[in-house]
């Protein structure tokens, strides 16, 4: 936790790149040595993510491809927080667009940062049980595939590397957590 003092203050900030997803910043800041440098930070909206659990305790993943590793990666359900909607509104809604169910329970797990060193993007993470199909039209740009595995097989895909993505492995860990706990 933080102390609430600025260890690195900002003495330029300039906004190098807008996109349609993030800015790039680069900040001149001066270390607690004196000395100063400059970070590169992304902004980037805050997010949701959630793990979805059907009535047979499958999980509802998402398989979909990502360029910037070029590779097809098995996901948790996550999408962005549109402006004037709550972090559990958005979570209804991107269950809706890229799963096609809503969910009659949704629990918060936990948030986090999504990469501290380099982005301001803040991630909420739910489970939602008591799923019931209601679609929504998915993002135009959004090519995903719906799998659904079973709750006890989702450890060993973690352990074997078939979930690699990070908000993926911690909303799972933390939701097997969680509902062992309430077994």
């Amino acid at each position: 936790m933080t102390d609430g003092t600025n260890k690195e203050p900002s003495i330029e900030s300039n906004v190098v790149y807008q996109g349609r997803i993030l800015d790039l910043r680069v900040d001149t800041i001066v270390l607690p040595s004196g000395r100063q440098t400059t970070r590169e930070i992304a902004e980037h909206d805050n997010s949701v993510c959630m793990v979805p659990i059907d009535e047979r305790s499958d999980v509802l993943l998402v398989r979909q491809y990502r360029k910037a590793v070029e590779s097809d990666l098995l996901e948790v359900p996550a999408g962005g927080i549109e402006p004037n909607e709550t972090p559990e509104e958005a979570v209804i809604r991107e269950l809706q667009e890229e799963v096609g169910y809503t969910a009659g329970n949704v629990r918060t797990l936990a948030g986090f940062w999504v990469s501290p060193g380099w982005c301001t993007e803040y991630m909420y993470s739910y489970l939602a049980t008591e799923l019931t199909p209601a679609k929504l039209e998915a993002d135009f740009d959004e090519n995903i595939t719906v799998v659904k595995i079973p709750l006890d097989s989702i450890l060993g895909l973690i352990c074997e590397g078939q979930i690699q993505d990070a908000k993926s492995v911690a909303s799972l860990l933390l939701a097997m957590q969680y509902l062992d706990t309430v077994a």
